[in-house]
């Protein structure tokens, strides 16, 4: 999972990417601090994980992973060259979602590019710089796209069309995402507005609830993600121990860091489940897959001959060897079920794949 972050200068955009990957960001109280683009990959924290390592204790445990790319600020007029323009938002044209951090609070000490905090004037400001671009990409494409249309090919005169309609759409005002274009018509453009968003609200531990409240209205009225954090929170709590972390968000009131948030919200947005792998001789590991996905696709997701080869796959859940703690004891039980090739992998799911070799 690969995930852009957007947003104004001196939102919290860096402090969030560094208490969300530990990287060392520079983060200051000035706008354009992020020049070029931050790149972290970061392990998906996930308790179960967790849990299956102590019962199985393997030599390794690998969870699955998130790059995060933080590029710079955008400001109102960044596609005229306004601040650093939008040139970095071909960074983020290839990740599968989008991070916009909003921010929430007042602090006279700290700088806001628009001298006043409004989330619904910034959000608009991001969005219309992002559907702008799309809109350069568009017309950057359409001579090729005419050119190639001339020769009576269906592909590319449906290309053609589509690209004809997302024109319009981006002219008239709206995110591309608008459309409700399937993801087979769009997958060769890469259009930013196309993308799921996670509207993360940077809050200050007094708390601006009204703001809170706006975006959070905002982002479900557009389908969006919403998480609300207080970012300085995170980035002081990111260097800890997960057995500090864990006490620290108990004493105030918290079940989970800002990152299980994000990645929480992620996951939903980009319609994926986890399922694992377990094994005492090598290890234990995580994996992303599409919601609905096929036992053979899943084991793919392990090599692409796992699913040319796949035979069945022996499948039980997590809530089962949380309980029990024992493969045996399952098997007793008859709670490891034999799955064939129709069987649709769930959340939670733990599966060892019978392959034809």
């Amino acid at each position: 999972m690969e995930i852009g972050i957007v947003g104004l200068p001196n939102v919290g955009k860096s402090t969030l990417f560094n208490a969300l990957t530990c990287a060392g960001a520079e983060a200051s109280n000035y706008p354009f601090c992020t020049i070029e683009p931050n790149v972290g990959i970061v392990p998906i924290p996930d308790r179960r994980l967790d849990r299956l390592f102590d019962i199985f204790k393997p030599p390794k445990k690998t969870p699955a992973a998130i790059k995060f790319v933080d590029i710079a600020g955008i400001v109102e007029g960044a596609s005229k060259g306004e601040g650093l323009g939008n040139k970095f938002l071909a960074n983020i044209r290839e990740t599968d979602a989008i991070i916009h951090v909003v921010r929430l609070f007042e602090d006279s000490n700290i700088t806001h590019v628009m001298n006043s905090v409004d989330p619904l004037r910034d959000v608009e400001v991001i969005e219309t710089e992002l559907m702008l671009a799309d809109l350069e990409s568009v017309e950057r494409m359409l001579p090729r796209l005419e050119s190639n249309a001339r020769g009576g090919k269906k592909e590319a005169i449906a290309q053609l069309e589509t690209i004809k309609k997302v024109k319009k759409c981006l002219e008239d005002g709206n995110s591309v995402s608008s459309l409700g274009l399937s993801a087979e018509e769009l997958k060769e453009f890469q259009f930013l507005t196309a993308k799921p968003i996670l509207y993360v609200g940077n809050n200050s531990e007094k708390r601006n609830a009204a703001n809170a409240e706006k975006l959070a209205a905002y982002a479900k009225k557009n389908n969006a993600g919403f998480v609300e954090l207080c970012v300085k929170f995170e980035a002081d709590i990111a260097e800890l121990s997960e057995e500090e972390k864990r006490a620290f968000l108990a004493d105030t009131g918290s079940d989970y860091t800002g990152l299980e948030k994000i990645v929480r919200e992620g996951l939903k947005l980009l319609n994926q489940c986890t399922s694992f792998t377990a094994g005492a001789e090598v290890e234990v590991r995580s994996w992303l897959i599409p919601v609905g996905c096929s036992a053979p696709q899943a084991a793919g997701k392990i090599h692409t001959d796992f699913e040319k080869g796949f035979i069945r796959a022996d499948v039980y859940t997590f809530e089962d060897i949380d309980k029990y703690g024992s493969e045996k004891i399952l098997r007793e039980k008859g709670l490891i079920r034999s799955e064939g090739k129709e069987y649709i992998v769930k959340d939670g799911d733990i599966c060892l794949f019978k392959i034809n070799a």
